[in-house]
């Protein structure tokens, strides 16, 4: 019972961590500067899922975070030769580099993230359930 446990513990760390990444991805979706003030728009980050195998119990295996990515999209560019962060020169010159996250996007992740979690907790709660209900049996 309680790799069972160790298997939902593992999922809702997986699934928090996923929920941090989409909640700063949604929080800078306007900042158009690197943490020195260089204007550099923020790319979005990804987790990336892997099973973990050190917690396989009759085929079930847990998850755990691999990597944190960040993502390569080609940052949006709006016409503001007024802006103090414009492109001086080149093929931008006169442009804004804002970031490109989908909003929409963003909030399914995070939306499917919540579900994940909350269905943890739920197999959490059986498995805890089923336990008493075997130490009731057995005493």
């Amino acid at each position: 019972m309680l790799k069972a446990l160790d298997i939902s513990t593992s999922a809702l760390v997986a699934q928090r961590t996923r929920l941090n990444a989409v909640s700063g991805n949604i929080a800078n979706m306007s900042s158009l500067t690197d943490e020195t003030g260089k204007p550099n728009p923020y790319q979005a980050r990804e987790v990336i899922f892997q099973t973990d195998d050190t917690m396989s119990i009759s085929g079930a295996a847990g998850v755990k975070v691999a990597d944190i990515k960040s993502n390569d999209a080609e940052p949006l560019h709006r016409y503001q030769p007024n802006h103090p962060l414009a492109i001086k020169e080149g093929k931008w010159k006169g442009y804004v580099a804002y970031p490109n996250i989908d909003l929409t996007t963003q909030m399914v992740d995070a939306l499917e993230s919540t579900r994940a979690y909350e269905a943890n907790v739920g197999v959490m709660e059986i498995t805890k359930n089923l336990s008493r209900e075997t130490l009731t049996i057995l005493a």
